[in-house]
């Protein structure tokens, strides 16, 4: 190690150069003004993206570290700025996102004084990140670092928080750095039971139907392949949550359908048909269960997950598996018996022949000359092959990019899913294609959502990000006016959404767009935007009350899925 004489403020770049960092997204501020100093002689090997706002940046980040495999990083400066990143940390504990936010603070002898700019954003960040803490010395600013790195990306991966005082950039000190590989009373990565997994394995092998349900826990172990040789092995069914999308590839033949109270009607209503039920890497979210009383009740459950939290949180056990996902299949792999339930799997052939037929006739009963939303998403899955990293904010658009686009390939589907997060696609997308930019990156948004983040177009036009943007617009806040259809009589309180002319507002931004409004004119416009060299805006005009079903009413049961 060697020992340099250094600010505050250099240490910080310094650390993050130690551990590989190649992009930070950020806005500057007073509080964060020596860092961004520092940052000034690391331009030609540490790209800057310069958001318009600071949730643009936590968003990006987010985006960046979900098809990137890194740890996203955001620099802030103090009170609105650090505050700004709120909702992302929240968005990224709940959803696993690996962060490591640095936010400029007030100097140390004004702390407590309501200083300008003073905000405690340790206290306010501390029940939505995995770590925090505040710097008021230069020299703890290396082992900080590298700390946050190490419990970002470990175990369950989440945000992590470090708040550094104006003096401590400033501040000189000897640099060394070491990177974190141990904390005391922290365990990343636990020791499986092996008895657990022969128990699990034993309920498996004499199971007459088995159902597997996988989540994003999967491709945070990077364990597809053993997850498909797992799979084929047993001959089980598997089904996936929202963030699990990706995870298996949804052609197989054993894939049976995306769960959740907008999910596929088989894997919804086969949950509570089940003899064993096998989850890894999710965590039973409400989404999903439905009411957890009338949730598999009538399955032995296995339940393999990293944070043991999780274990028995929901719905309870038979057989809790406390172990990071690659390593459980990696070992369940020699205890299962190789089969076959192809009775079994037809029970959802079936099942999904009745939720096509039915939803065929519901849409007859729609006006045929309008777009439909699901229409858009088949129509991209099929010119991309599957193959797009495919970014969703929250709504109506969300859940037919969930149900009917095709991901054929890990780490192909990023959005909000626990939080549900409007205005979350367009800053994720541009991170995501700072993560990935060999693979084309589609962002699909709702009206709504859209607007909660424009701003970002000017990101897009400074940074110069390659992405598509559709727009799915059917001048409504779709899923709220569905809920009010539904359950309130129709009553439409403020859910109609009068938005801008969003061609000429990305072409402000020098962003090429385009509308369409005929199905006829669809594809073509469609590969004309895939085919352009740089971002492009496409608005697409669709019905105004398209519903989304299947559909799962509140406090109803799986069971229960409704199909109009």
């Amino acid at each position: 190690m060697n020992s340099t004489k250094t600010t505050g403020a250099q240490a910080v770049m310094k650390s993050l150069v130690a551990e590989g960092v190649d992009t930070i997204f950020g806005y500057p501020g007073g509080a964060i003004m020596p860092i961004y100093d520092a940052l000034y002689d690391y331009v030609s090997t540490v790209n800057h993206v310069l958001v318009r706002h600071e949730q643009g940046a936590i968003h990006a980040a987010q985006g960046y570290a979900r098809t990137s495999k890194k740890t996203g990083v955001v620099f802030a400066t103090s009170g609105p700025g650090a505050t700004n990143l709120i909702t992302g940390m929240a968005d990224a504990l709940i959803d696993s996102t690996p962060l490591v936010c640095i936010t400029g603070q007030v100097a140390s002898h004004l702390l407590g004084t309501d200083a300008f700019q003073e905000t405690d954003v340790v206290g306010i960040s501390m029940p939505i990140t995995k770590w925090n803490c505040q710097v008021t010395k230069a020299e703890d600013i290396p082992a900080a670092i590298a700390k946050a790195f190490y419990i970002a990306q470990s175990g369950r991966p989440g945000p992590v928080l470090i708040d550094i005082t104006k003096d401590a950039q400033f501040e000189e000190m000897e640099f060394q750095y070491e990177k974190c590989t141990h904390i005391r009373s922290y365990r990343g990565r636990p020791r499986i039971n092996k008895s657990d997994l022969e128990e699990a394995a034993s309920l498996i092998n004499n199971a007459q139907k088995p159902f597997l349900l996988i989540g994003q826990g999967i491709m945070l172990s990077n364990a597809e392949k053993q997850l498909v040789e797992f799979v084929e092995k047993s001959g089980i069914p598997v089904a996936s949550t929202l963030l699990g999308l990706g995870a298996f590839p949804n052609d197989h033949p054993q894939y049976v359908g995306f769960l959740g109270m907008h999910g596929d009607y088989a894997p919804n209503i086969k949950t509570n048909e089940c003899d064993v039920l096998i989850a890894i890497g999710m965590r039973f979210d409400d989404r999903v269960t439905g009411d957890v009383s009338r949730y598999a009740t009538q399955a032995k459950v296995v339940h393999v997950d990293i944070d043991a939290a999780e274990l028995n949180k929901i719905i309870p056990a038979d057989v809790g598996v406390h172990a990071d996902a690659m390593e459980a299949l990696t070992l369940l792999l020699d205890l299962v018996q190789e089969k076959q339930h192809t009775a079994w799997l037809q029970e959802f052939k079936d099942a999904k022949k009745v939720e096509v037929e039915t939803l065929a006739e519901n849409a007859k009963e729609l006006h045929s000359e309008e777009l439909k939303m699901d229409e858009v998403i088949r129509m991209l899955s099929e010119i991309t092959n599957g193959e797009a990293v495919v970014v969703t904010d929250v709504g109506q658009h969300q859940m037919m990019a969930a149900r009917y686009y095709q991901y054929n390939k890990t780490k192909s589907n990023v959005t909000s899913g626990g939080l549900g997060t409007m205005g979350f696609a367009l800053p994720a997308a541009i991170g995501a294609k700072f993560g990935a930019p060999d693979k084309p990156v589609v962002a699909i948004i709702g009206d709504g959502g859209f607007q909660m983040t424009l701003q970002e177009l000017g990101t897009i036009l400074q940074s110069e990000v390659d992405i598509k943007i559709i727009i799915l617009n059917n001048r409504f806040l779709g899923m709220v006016r569905q809920w009010q259809q539904m359950f309130f009589e129709k009553r439409y309180s403020f859910t109609n959404m009068v938005s801008p002319d969003f061609v000429a507002l990305a072409k402000s931004y020098s962003i090429e767009a385009s509308k369409v409004e005929a199905r006829a004119d669809l594809k073509e416009i469609l590969l004309e935007m895939l085919d352009h060299k740089g971002a492009y805006l496409l608005e697409v005009m669709v019905a105004k009350e398209e519903n989304v079903f299947p559909m799962i009413p509140t406090g109803a049961s799986v069971s229960e899925v409704r199909l109009n």
